[in-house]
C-alpha cells in the first residue's frame, strides 16, 4: 500500500453510467453486483405502486424482519418467487425498480448518476460494455465534496475506529488515523504505566489476533491497537519501575511516581504540549487543503491559532528560564496571533459593530480554551499517580499479610492477584475513557472543522440460483 493511501481518502470521482434504454434492468444488475458506485438518490413519490411490482409485494409481503437482497441474472417470475419464499430475490428486484425511476431518459438513453472509486473506473467500464454501456466522467460540482472511502488495509485501517467514531474524515482533509492512534496509546501509557499490566493488555491482543479464544474475536479487527496499547503501558510502566505495583522485579529507569509527582505533572503537560502542536499542525494542513492559503492563515485551528499557542509557549519558557528576551518574543508572537485570529473572526462574522462584538466573545474564549487544553493534559499525571497509589496500596497490603504465616501468605497471594485483577479492569477503563476525552476535545476539534460523508456503494449480490 502506498504511503498517501494511509494519508488521504481514496481518490472519487462523479460518473454518469449510460446504456440503451432497454439495456437498463441490465445495466443496473451489473452496477449493484460490482458494488463500487454510490448513486444519487432523488425523492420519489412511492404513494401509488403499480399492482403486482416488486416494491408493493414486498411491502405486502415483508414481516419485522429485515429481507437481504439478492438478484437474479434475467428478470424473475415474481409470483413464483413469492410461493417458493424467494423474497430475496423480490427485494432485489423492488430495489432495481427504485434505481430505475432514478433513471434519467433522452432519446433512446438512460443515465445514473453517483461517485465511485477513481481506480474501479476501468474495470466497471469493461463490464458495462458488454451491454452497451458506459462510464463518463462528470466535473465535480462548485462547492460540493465527494464522499469520503477510506483505505481497508494497513494500520491506518486499524486505527480508523477511533477517528470514524469522532466524525467521517471530510475528502479533502489529511486521514489522521496513524498519528491519532500513536497519539492515543501513548496517552494510555501514561495513564496505565505498569510492565505487568502492559504484558496482559499486549497478550489479549495477541490471542485476539491468533483467534485463540472465540470470546476475543469482536476484539480481532482492533488487535493492533490493543497491542500498541499495552506495548506503551509496558513501556512507561518500566520507566515508573512498575511491574504489578512496586514489587521492585525491575530497576527505576526514569523516576518514581508517587515519589516525583511534579516532575511527572511537568512532563504530562510537555507531552500535552507536543500533542497539541501536531494537532495545530494538521489542522492548518487541512485548512489549506480544504480552502487555500487564507483559510489556513485565518482560522484559529490553522496558522493563526498554532501562532498564538506557540506564543504563550514561548512567554512561558521565558518565565521559567527567566530569559526577558524569550519572554518579549514570546508576546510579541502571541500578540500577532490574536490580531491575525480576530481578524479570520471577524470576517467569518460578517464584520459591522455585531460582528466585532461577536469576534471578540469568540476571542476570549479561544485564549481561555487555549489555556484549559493544556491544562487538561495533566490528568496524564494524575490518573498515572492513582494507578500507581493503588499498586502501591495492593503490594503493601500483600507484603504485610506475607509476614503473617502461612495462612497469611496465602490471603496475600489471593490479595496481590484479586487486587491487581481489579486495578487492571477499573485503571484500563478509566484510562482509555481519558485517553479518548482527551483526544476527542483537546485534539481533534483543532485537526477537523467539518464532517465529511461516508461513501455508501450500491451492493446487491448475483445470486444465480433457480427458483423451482
Amino acid at each position: 500500500m502506498r504511503w498517501r493511501d494511509a494519508l488521504e481518502p481514496i481518490g472519487m470521482e462523479r460518473v454518469a453510467l449510460l446504456a440503451p434504454r432497454d439495456a437498463l434492468r441490465q445495466l443496473l444488475v451489473a452496477v449493484a453486483d460490482e458494488g463500487t458506485v454510490g448513486l444519487a438518490e432523488y425523492p420519489s413519490d412511492n404513494g401509488s405502486l403499480a399492482t403486482g411490482s416488486a416494491t408493493e409485494r414486498l411491502r405486502r409481503a415483508r414481516t419485522d424482519a429485515a429481507v437481504a437482497a439478492a438478484l437474479a441474472p434475467a428478470p424473475p417470475d415474481l409470483d413464483r418467487c413469492e410461493q417458493a419464499g424467494r423474497f430475496d430475490l423480490v427485494a432485489g428486484e423492488a430495489q432495481l425498480e427504485q434505481r430505475a425511476a432514478q433513471a434519467v431518459t433522452q432519446d433512446n438513453v438512460v443515465g445514473l448518476v453517483g461517485w465511485m472509486p477513481t481506480r474501479d473506473m476501468a474495470h466497471l467500464s469493461e463490464r458495462l460494455a458488454g451491454v452497451g454501456g458506459a462510464v463518463v466522467p462528470l466535473a465535480r460540482p462548485p462547492g460540493v465534496q465527494p464522499p469520503t472511502l477510506l483505505s481497508s488495509r494497513g494500520v491506518a485501517h486499524q486505527f480508523a475506529p477511533l477517528v470514524d467514531t469522532y466524525s467521517t474524515v471530510p475528502y479533502a482533509d489529511v486521514n489522521p488515523s496513524i498519528v491519532a492512534g500513536l497519539a492515543y496509546v501513548v496517552m494510555f501509557g501514561m495513564m496505565f504505566a505498569d510492565l505487568g499490566h502492559g504484558a496482559l493488555l499486549l497478550g489479549v491482543a495477541v490471542a485476539a489476533r491468533l483467534q485463540w479464544w472465540s470470546r476475543l474475536e469482536p476484539l480481532r479487527r482492533v488487535w493492533l491497537f490493543l497491542a500498541g496499547a499495552g506495548a506503551s503501558s509496558m513501556f512507561f510502566g518500566a520507566l515508573y519501575g512498575e511491574f504489578f505495583g512496586p514489587t521492585g522485579v525491575i530497576p527505576t529507569l526514569w523516576l518514581e511516581p508517587l515519589e516525583h509527582p511534579v516532575e511527572l505533572l511537568g512532563a504530562a503537560v510537555a507531552v500535552g504540549a507536543l500533542l497539541l502542536a501536531g494537532a495545530y499542525a494538521l489542522g492548518t494542513v487541512n485548512r489549506f487543503r480544504e480552502g487555500g492559503w487564507r483559510r489556513a492563515v485565518y482560522s484559529p485551528s490553522g496558522l493563526a491559532g498554532a501562532t498564538l499557542f506557540l506564543g504563550l509557549g514561548a512567554v512561558a519558557a521565558g518565565v521559567y528560564r527567566e530569559s526577558q528576551w524569550v519572554a518579549l518574543f514570546g508576546g510579541a508572537l502571541a500578540a500577532a496571533g490574536i490580531a491575525i485570529s480576530y481578524a479570520g473572526l471577524l470576517a467569518a462574522a460578517g464584520g459591522g459593530a455585531s460582528g466585532a462584538a461577536e469576534a471578540g466573545v469568540e476571542l476570549l474564549d479561544l485564549v481561555l480554551r487555549l489555556g484549559a487544553n493544556l491544562v487538561s493534559f495533566a490528568r496524564l499525571a494524575a490518573f498515572g499517580l492513582t494507578h500507581a497509589a493503588l499498586g502501591a496500596v495492593i503490594w503493601q497490603a500483600t507484603t504485610g499479610l506475607w509476614e503473617q504465616g502461612p495462612l497469611g501468605a496465602v490471603a496475600g497471594v489471593l490479595v496481590f492477584l484479586a487486587g491487581n485483577a481489579v486495578a487492571f479492569a477499573l485503571e484500563g477503563l478509566v484510562a482509555a475513557v481519558q485517553a479518548l476525552r482527551l483526544e476527542y476535545y483537546e485534539l481533534f476539534s483543532r485537526v477537523f472543522e467539518s464532517e465529511g460523508e461516508p461513501f455508501r456503494p450500491w451492493r446487491v449480490p448475483l445470486d444465480p440460483t433457480e427458483v423451482p
